[in-house]
């Protein structure tokens, strides 16, 4: 019983949350989190296609964490296919 209350309870406040979210939308406060682009990623990423960088080096060298630049290596591979 008490498991069904606090599952009903969550589900109220999640509600409300997307609410709150929705209304900061609207009023243009709320934007998401940043978009990260790496202008020319295609020279760094060839030099870590030929093994000159390991992925570690390439991400420090252009400032962005390892699982970001594996979504820019993901990204770019299917951009390139």
């Amino acid at each position: 019983m008490i498991s069904a209350i606090n599952d009903f309870e969550r589900e109220n406040m999640l509600e409300r949350q997307r609410e709150g979210i929705a209304i900061a939308k609207a009023a243009g406060k709320y934007k998401g989190r940043k978009e990260v682009s790496i202008p020319d990623f295609d020279k760094p990423y060839q030099r870590y296609i030929i093994r000159e960088l390991s992925m570690s080096q390439l991400a420090k060298e252009i400032g962005v964490s390892r699982p970001t630049l594996d979504k820019l290596i993901k990204e770019h591979q299917q951009v390139t296919i």
